[in-house]
């Protein structure tokens, strides 16, 4: 079906003259005419034009009415005014209240046809970042089933609304919470909405690795360079290049470790332990801790110049004591994951079982629930009780 263009003007010859201007030019387009502005608002109330022409006075609803009434239907429609010399004050309160273009008559047929083409434009650009919208919705779903984060909370909803701002930028970001709270799910969120999606996502965690190997492991190692140093390796920050390290537990880095990374993070370059030379990097890193490193830093476990750093945007995540209204929707996620994995049917859960399991205290958070999901539909029955909830999970 063709697009439209509506002109709207209570002069025919002034009409056939526009439509005149503008048909070969713009032959993909289906040309309507409507002679007042109550003709055209009741065809705008029964179809959509890709753009409307419409002159400033005419009878029955003007031009300015028109824009008004039309704006409120349908706000994204494209206005081009046409106005008489004297109407010029006018026209452009008419700009003001959202009309892309006015033109004075008599008509430069030059100015129409620029005014319309630039139009036309502003629409297909619209059009595009619409589909590009869409695309970058459709990338949020595609994060991997095991990141995504589950909750209509409204702390989880405050989560991803900072997700969505952050990761439009490069800016680093400190994610802190309990264990098991889902602070990796934040990362992955981050990475996967990011311009940098493409590219690497990295994990260190911190805590894992000794504190004489977390050097090697983060920036590489040359060939003897220590004991067990057989070959060359590269480290986390050069095999995340061009997308984003995400260094988990960071609060357990030892301050050697710290001041490498405050070194790479302020220089963009890495040097391998045992060599002289300097890798550039461009990493994008995310932190997460579940300590309080201001407190840290004032034991002197924690250097100050790093926090600052690493927290240019600080996002905490809530324990599941603090969003106990998710549960229900997260052991109806994690019973779909299970039974995929056992390859056994879904078991239901119980209104009963799920208030039950909404009372206990989650000191292990997400990961304990998860656990928690898991032996009740190996032990429980068809659907899952409170009673099994009290017999299969002692608190």
């Amino acid at each position: 079906m063709a697009q439209k263009i509506l002109i709207v003007e209570d002069e025919p010859a002034i009409a056939n003259g526009i439509l005149e201007t503008l048909e070969d030019d713009w032959k993909e387009y289906e040309f309507v005419l409507a002679s007042n502005g109550l003709e055209a608002y009741k065809l705008l109330e029964k179809e959509d034009f890709e753009l409307i022409i419409s002159d400033m006075k005419m009878p029955k609803l003007s031009g300015t009415e028109l824009l008004a009434q039309t704006l409120n239907l349908k706000p994204d429609t494209t206005f081009i005014m046409i106005t008489a010399h004297g109407d010029i004050e006018i026209a452009v309160d008419c700009l003001k209240k959202g009309a892309y273009d006015f033109i004075s008559k008599p008509i430069d047929v030059h100015r129409l046809i620029t005014s319309v083409k630039n139009a036309l434009n502003k629409e297909t650009l619209k059009k595009e970042n619409q589909n590009l919208q869409k695309e970058n919705m459709t990338l949020k779903k595609k994060v991997s089933k095991k990141y995504q984060m589950i909750g209509e909370s409204p702390a989880l909803k405050e989560i991803q609304s900072i997700i969505d701002k952050v990761s439009v930028s490069d800016a680093r970001v400190l994610i802190t919470g309990p264990n098991g709270s889902g602070k990796e799910l934040v990362a992955h969120a981050i990475h996967a909405q990011s311009d940098r999606n493409k590219g690497p996502m990295v994990e260190v965690n911190c805590a894992a690795i000794p504190s004489e190997l977390i050097e090697s492991e983060l920036f590489g190692h040359m060939k003897g360079s220590f004991t067990g140093a057989f070959k060359d390796k590269q480290g986390k920050f050069e095999l995340a290049n061009g997308g984003t390290i995400f260094l988990d537990e960071v609060g357990d880095m030892s301050l050697s470790a710290q001041a490498k990374v405050l070194r790479a993070l302020q220089e963009k370059k890495v040097s391998p332990v045992g060599s002289d030379k300097e890798i550039k990097v461009d990493v994008r890193v995310l932190a997460a801790t579940n300590k309080d490193l201001k407190k840290e830093i004032e034991a002197g476990k924690f250097r100050e110049d790093l926090f600052h750093r690493l927290s240019v945007i600080e996002i905490s995540v809530p324990s599941l004591n603090d969003r106990t209204n998710d549960i229900p929707l997260l052991v109806k996620h994690f019973s779909k994951i299970i039974s995929e994995e056992h390859g056994t049917p879904i078991k239901n859960f119980s209104e009963d079982a799920l208030a039950s399991l909404q009372k206990l205290n989650w000191t292990g958070n997400i990961r304990e629930l998860r656990n928690v999901v898991e032996r009740l539909m190996i032990l429980g029955e068809n659907p899952v009780t409170s009673n099994d909830v009290d017999v299969f999970v002692r608190k």
